[in-house]
C-alpha cells in the first residue's frame, strides 16, 4: 500500500528554551478576566481528556495563569459539537480547545458545519500521539500474522472498536483492511477510554488505541500490543515491531494541540502561547510524554498553521479512500 503519511512529513522544529523558572505568572500585559473555558473535543477518559486535565493541573500547580482553566468535554458528532462551539465564540479571548485529528476529518466530512480550521488561533502543538494495534491476551494472538489469520477467518464478525465515524481509528482500520485483505467491522464509541474498556472486557476483538488510553490494561496484563504505526519502535513497547518492519510503508500520528477561537486578540493569543510553552517545558509534561509514548517538539504560530494545512490535505485523501467524502 502506498504510504499516506511518512516520517518526512512530520515537521521537526527546534526545541523551545529548555530552562524556565516557575515563579508565578510571568506574562505581562493582557490576562484573563474570568475563568477560561478549556474545551475538549472528545469524551472523558481518552487521550485528549487526560492530556487536558494534566495541562490544567500543571497550570494550577505552577500558577501559570491568573484565572482557572475549566475542562469542558464536548465529544458530540465526532468533535462537531466542540468545533461549532468554538466557531461561535469568534473574538472570544476566554475560550480555547484541545484538538485531535477530528479537527481535520470532521469539517471535511461535514461541510455543512461551515467550520474552517484555518481560522482558529494557533496556540501550540503539544505533541503527536502514537498508535498501536491491540488485542486481548486471551485471544492467544501474539503477532500481526496471527492477527491477520484470525481476522480473515472471522470476516465482518471481527469487531474493531474505535472513536467516532471517519476519525483516526476508522482510517487505521481501513488501512489494515486494505493492506491485509480483511473485512473487519468498525464499531465507533465515544472516547478512547471507552474503546479501551471494550477491548479489555472482550466486547471487541481489537483496537488501535493510543498508549495513554490502553496503558492501564496493558500494565495489568489484559491487552497485547502487536505493532506500532510509528517510524521506529516505541521504547515502552520494544517487542512490538513497526508496520514498516513488517513490510507496510505506513506511519500515522495524531496531533495534540491547543487552539483558540477565531479572531482571538493578539494579546490573548500571546498570553496563551506563553502559558502553554511553559506547560510544554514543565517536568510534568515531559514525564507524561515519555510515559505515554508521545513525540514531537512544541510548535506554534505560522508553523503550526502550515502543519494544519499539510495534515488537512493528508486526511482529505484518507477520507476519500474510505468513501467518507
Amino acid at each position: 500500500m502506498k504510504i499516506l503519511r511518512n516520517a518526512a512529513v512530520v515537521p521537526v522544529v527546534a526545541s523551545v528554551v529548555t530552562t524556565l523558572a516557575f515563579s508565578g505568572i510571568a506574562m505581562a500585559g493582557w490576562e484573563p478576566k474570568k475563568p477560561v473555558d478549556f474545551v475538549i473535543m472528545a469524551g472523558k477518559g481518552g487521550g485528549a481528556d487526560k492530556m487536558a486535565r494534566l495541562m490544567q493541573s500543571v497550570i494550577e500547580k505552577h500558577k501559570l495563569a491568573s484565572k482557572p482553566f475549566i475542562p469542558i468535554n464536548k465529544p458530540g458528532g465526532s468533535g462537531a459539537e466542540a468545533l461549532v462551539h468554538l466557531k461561535q465564540k469568534a473574538g472570544d479571548d476566554h475560550t480555547i480547545m484541545v484538538t485531535l485529528n477530528s479537527f481535520y476529518t470532521t469539517p471535511l466530512r461535514q461541510p455543512g458545519l461551515g467550520v474552517d480550521v484555518m481560522t482558529f488561533t494557533p496556540i501550540g502543538r503539544m505533541a503527536e500521539d502514537t498508535f498501536l494495534l491491540w488485542v486481548h491476551k486471551d485471544s492467544g494472538i501474539k503477532n500481526v500474522d496471527e492477527f491477520v489469520k484470525s481476522a480473515k477467518t472471522a470476516g465482518n464478525k471481527w469487531i474493531m472498536a474505535g472513536t467516532g465515524k471517519g476519525q483516526e481509528d476508522q482510517l487505521l482500520t481501513n488501512f489494515l483492511n486494505k493492506a491485509y485483505g480483511l473485512d473487519m467491522k468498525y464499531v465507533p464509541f465515544k472516547g478512547g477510554g471507552r474503546v479501551a474498556k471494550e477491548l479489555a472486557g472482550q466486547h471487541a476483538n481489537s483496537t488501535v488505541n493510543n498508549p495513554s488510553e490502553q496503558l492501564g490494561f496493558y500494565e495489568a496484563g489484559n491487552t497485547v500490543p502487536l505493532a506500532a504505526f510509528t517510524p521506529d519502535r516505541l521504547p515502552l513497547f520494544k517487542d512490538a515491531p513497526t508496520f514498516r518492519e513488517l513490510g507496510q510503508d505506513f506511519v500515522y500520528f495524531m496531533q495534540r494541540s491547543v487552539v483558540g477561537a477565531p479572531g482571538m486578540s493578539k494579546e490573548a493569543e500571546d498570553y496563551y502561547r506563553g502559558v502553554f510553552t511553559k506547560v510544554y517545558e514543565s517536568q510534568e509534561w515531559q514525564d507524561y510524554m515519555k510515559k505515554k509514548s508521545l513525540q514531537g517538539a512544541f510548535m506554534t504560530g505560522d508553523e503550526l498553521k502550515a502543519y494544519w494545512k499539510q495534515e488537512k490535505e493528508i486526511h482529505k485523501k484518507m477520507l476519500k479512500d474510505i468513501g467518507e467524502i
